[in-house]
Formats: structure tokens, sequence, C-alpha cells
């Protein structure tokens, strides 16, 4: 029986995304927990900052090798579809506030939530695919 390569690409996409996703939990949990007992020194809070921000970074590499690694090209167009839906919902959302924001019509929101709204933004071109195409783009 043959190997489904769509399959060990998603599989290998799986690991990296939980190896990404468990430093940035630790990091971040394990820096707001120093942060709050004050044993957090400038260069550290620096670092564990860096870290965070690069996990999300590597994230979006995640992504984009598993786009880059999937056999399948009617999968790996609804992986860019529902990539380009993402952008677009997180990246309208960032301009609309911050032209609202700038006229002092809301506050500010700290930019490390853009990236949230771009996983929200994930989940939506997912449900989009799926009532466009009828599939949720698993690779069984």
């Amino acid at each position: 029986m043959a190997t489904n390569p769509n399959r060990a690409a998603a599989r290998r996409y799986t690991i990296r995304l939980l190896a990404v996703m468990t430093v940035y939990v630790a990091a971040l949990v394990g820096g707001q927990l120093a942060m709050k007992n004050g044993l957090l020194p400038d260069t550290a809070a620096i670092a564990i900052a860096l870290v965070c921000g690069l996990c999300i970074a590597l994230t979006f590499f995640v992504m984009g090798r598993f786009m880059v690694e999937m056999q399948d090209e009617f999968l790996r167009m609804l992986m860019v579809r529902q990539t380009l839906i993402a952008a677009a919902f997180a990246l309208s959302l960032a301009a609309f506030h911050g032209f609202l924001s700038d006229f002092d019509a809301i506050p500010r929101v700290d930019a490390y939530w853009w990236p949230v709204l771009f996983f929200i933004g994930q989940f939506i071109g997912q449900v989009s695919n799926r009532l466009t195409y009828g599939t949720w783009g698993s690779c069984k």
C-alpha cells in the first residue's frame, strides 16, 4: 500500500507547528509569570519578547512550507485561498482600526493581536472553502 504524500506533508506540518507553538507558549507563559513576580530583568524580557515574535513569524513559515510540500493541487489551492482570505480579513481590520484610532474614535490595540485576527481569518477561509467547494481541505 503506497503512502499518501499529502498525508506526509500534513504530518510534517503538524509536528513543526506543535514544536513552534510549544516554544511560544512556554516563552509567553514563563515570561508573563516571571514578569508578574518581578523575576525578569530587562534583557531577559527583551529576549523572551523576541522569542515570542519569532515563534509567530515561524508559524507563517511553517504554513508556507506546508503549501510548498502539498502534492495535491486542489488541496494547495484551498490552502492558498484560505490564506488569502485570512490576510484580507486581518489586514482590512488592521486598516479600519488604524484609521479609527488615528482619529481618536477608538483606543489603540497592541500590534501582536493582528496575527490573532489572521488565524481567525484562517478559520473563516476554511468555512468559505467548505461552503464554496464542499470540503475543509483535509489530507486523508
